[in-house]
C-alpha cells in the first residue's frame, strides 16, 4: 500500500491532459496517489465526458484532480491559473511533475502538390510554423519558469516533454511539427542545464507510433501505423499506457539522476 501512495503529497501539472499521453499519465499517477492539475482545450460536449471520467478516477484512487478548460498558450490564462495554484498552500513546493503534452499545430506541406504557388492555403506559412513551435515546444519554457518563480516545484521536480521520430525524418504534412519537435529537443538540453541548479530535471520521451487523436490528424497516419507494426521488434505499436508507465518511472526518486535525456519508449521501433 505504501508503494501505491508514494506520491500522495505531490502534484502533477499536465498540459494537454484530455486525451492521449496526457490522459494516460493522469490515470497512471493517480494509482500512486499523485494529484493532478489538468489543462486542456475541449468543446463543452467533450468536457462533460472528461469530467465524469476524472471524477470517477479521483474517487476510486482517492486523489484530487483539477480540470481547467483554458488555452495553455494564452499568457493571461497561464498567469491566472498559476496565481490560483499559488493561493493553495498545499501546492506550494508540491509540484513533482510538469508534463508538456500539447498537440496543437498545422499539418500542411511546405510546397503545393502542383505548381509553384507557395502562397496557397494548402501550404505551410511562416506564421503556421511560428504558432506550432510555440504550441509544441517553447511554451514549455514559459510554464516552467513561471511555476519555478511561484515556488510551486518540489526541490526534486521533473519536467517532461514529448518528441517524435518525425523530428528527424520526413513525414507527409509534418513539417511544422517536425520543426517544433527539433526545437523542443534543443530547448530541453538548455533547460536541463539551467534549471538543474534548482534541482529540476528535464527530459524528453520519444514515443513510438501511437494511435492517438493527434496521430490520426497526420496525413497518411494509417501507413505510419502499419509500418510501425512491421518494423517494431515487439510486433505492435506503442500504447499511451507504455508512455505513461515511463513518465511514472521518471517521477520516482530512483530516476533522480536522469537529466537532459531523450528516452525511447517504442519497444525498439527506432532500432530499424
Amino acid at each position: 500500500m505504501y508503494e501505491k501512495r508514494k506520491f500522495s503529497d505531490s502534484w502533477a501539472i499536465i498540459l494537454g491532459g484530455s486525451s492521449g499521453f496526457g490522459l494516460a499519465t493522469v490515470e497512471k499517477l493517480a494509482e500512486y496517489g499523485m494529484n493532478s492539475t489538468v489543462v486542456y482545450r475541449e468543446t463543452a460536449m467533450q468536457e462533460r465526458s472528461l469530467r465524469l471520467k476524472m471524477e470517477a478516477l479521483a474517487e476510486k484512487q482517492n486523489v484530487s484532480i483539477e480540470l481547467f478548460n483554458i488555452n495553455a498558450l494564452d499568457t493571461a490564462a497561464r498567469h491566472g491559473l498559476i496565481e490560483k495554484l499559488t493561493e493553495d498552500k498545499h501546492k506550494k513546493g508540491a509540484v513533482r511533475l510538469l508534463l508538456h503534452s500539447i498537440a496543437r499545430g498545422n499539418l500542411k506541406p511546405l510546397m503545393p502538390q502542383t505548381g509553384m504557388n507557395v502562397d496557397s492555403i494548402e501550404t505551410i506559412s511562416v506564421e503556421d510554423i511560428r504558432y506550432t513551435t510555440y504550441a509544441m515546444s517553447t511554451s514549455l519554457l514559459d510554464w516552467a519558469r513561471e511555476l519555478l518563480a511561484a515556488g510551486l516545484f518540489q526541490k526534486d521536480g521533473r519536467i517532461i516533454g514529448l518528441t517524435s521520430e518525425g523530428a528527424h525524418k520526413h513525414w507527409d504534412g509534418y513539417g511544422a511539427v517536425s520543426i517544433a519537435k527539433s526545437s523542443l529537443e534543443s530547448l530541453s538540453t538548455y533547460m536541463a542545464v539551467e534549471l538543474g541548479r534548482f534541482g529540476i530535471k528535464t527530459n524528453l520521451i520519444q514515443a513510438g507510433i501511437t494511435e492517438t487523436p493527434s496521430l490520426n490528424k497526420i496525413p497518411g497516419s494509417e501507413k505510419l501505423i502499419q509500418v510501425a507494426k512491421e518494423r517494431n521488434p515487439l510486433g505492435r505499436v506503442t500504447q499511451t499506457t507504455d508512455v505513461a508507465n515511463v513518465i511514472y518511472l521518471l517521477c520516482t526518486d530512483e530516476a533522480g539522476w536522469i537529466n537532459g535525456s531523450v528516452i525511447h519508449v517504442d519497444g525498439g521501433e527506432h532500432c530499424r
